[in-house]
């Protein structure tokens, strides 16, 4: 019997505990207000993105993880300018290719260009 009284002794302990955490906790139970983290782009505007800017670029958090629209933003900046790299590369290398076939044609018989040892002579003179 005297454990039966205990146990409800127990149980009653513990049910007022409950319904006091439940009701009395009040307003401590939500979030607090956090201040807002805008994405200010750390990017450079004003010069190309190099390596060290995309290693120090840290992008505010949410809730679960990041933004997705401040991760959105740069990305697409990065991609834009990746591909406006590559464009400036492809276009640099075309005309380094045109500038390399067109070097030879500029060479003729009167551009001062002779093979080694003279044209059709082994010693190098002249066959008069």
């Amino acid at each position: 019997m005297v454990m039966f009284l205990f146990l409800v002794a127990a149980l009653v302990v513990v049910v007022a505990a409950v319904t006091l955490a439940v009701l009395g906790g009040g307003d401590g139970g939500t979030l607090r207000e956090e201040p807002p983290q805008f994405y200010a782009d750390p990017l450079p505007q004003d010069r190309p993105v190099v390596r060290a800017d995309v290693e120090e670029l840290r992008l505010p958090t949410a809730v679960r993880g990041y933004r997705m629209a401040e991760v959105d933003d740069a990305l697409n900046r990065l991609g834009a300018e990746l591909a406006e790299r590559d464009a400036r590369i492809c276009e640099l290398e075309s005309a380094l290719a045109g500038a390399q076939a067109r070097q030879p044609a500029e060479r003729g018989p009167g551009s001062g260009f002779a093979p080694p040892g003279g044209f059709g002579s082994e010693t190098g003179e002249d066959l008069r």
